[in-house]
């Protein structure tokens, strides 16, 4: 990426604190067993997969936390199928470059328990899963910072829904793969290349977003001090 000159605090261009929201929309496709359920992913817009594996964090949905995508959740409190709950769990979205993949990871490892138990393909669901797309809403929240040590006191204050809007959405605009603390951090001089190196070693999934809160705190605290 290209980087601009290092520049004073007062032509610093300062980070834009935003909130969101998701807003879930239904898409009318339904599935009562695997099969079905295989068919569907194969169609559904891939707001849906980001929906159904993201959303969770700002609407949870299930107690159980181990499950903490909703394909997963459902498999295993609805088709009764553990095993394929487990494998569907411990799918990271951000090993995938994009949602068509993570899409056919899925696929793959639906296709694979069809193959190794026939019986699942006729088991049907009494409550089918219903199939959810979902829209960003962002939301000024007025709050700005110049300063890179400013972070310290700014995350530990961000709402969940915040670190959720520059942490994770951000990953999948342009450019790919960067959260907007890095991408600002880089835009500003070349002096916190290992900050950013951290930050990009958190994995955003297998948490709650106060955690992740936290972990990003601490790891800018001791940057910072």
């Amino acid at each position: 990426m290209a980087r601009t000159p290092q520049s004073t605090t007062s032509e610093r261009q300062p980070f834009l604190v935003r909130d969101c929201a998701l807003v879930a929309i239904a898409t009318g496709l339904k599935a009562s067993s695997a099969r079905e359920f295989r068919d569907r992913l194969q169609a559904v817009d891939s707001a849906s997969i980001y929906y159904h594996f993201w959303g969770n964090l700002l609407e949870p949905r299930f107690d159980e936390r181990v499950y903490n995508n909703d394909f997963a959740a459902w498999m295993r409190h609805r088709m009764h199928n553990p095993v394929l709950a487990e494998r569907l769990a411990v799918l990271d979205p951000t090993d995938f470059a994009d949602l068509d993949l993570l899409r056919h990871a899925v696929i793959e490892r639906i296709e694979e328990r069809l193959d190794e138990d026939p019986h699942l393909a006729w088991t049907r669901s009494p409550e089918p899963f219903e199939f959810i797309r979902s829209k960003i809403v962002v939301f000024d929240s007025r709050k700005r910072i110049r300063e890179p040590a400013a972070l310290v006191e700014l995350i530990p204050q961000l709402s969940p829904s915040s670190i959720f809007y520059h942490f994770i959405d951000a990953r999948r605009r342009e450019p790919i793969g960067y959260d907007d603390f890095s991408l600002w951090l880089e835009g500003l001089d070349e002096d916190h290349r290992e900050l950013c190196r951290c930050i990009a070693d958190i994995d955003p999934y297998f948490g709650s977003l106060t955690e992740l809160r936290t972990e990003l705190a601490s790891v800018v605290t001791q940057q910072f001090g």
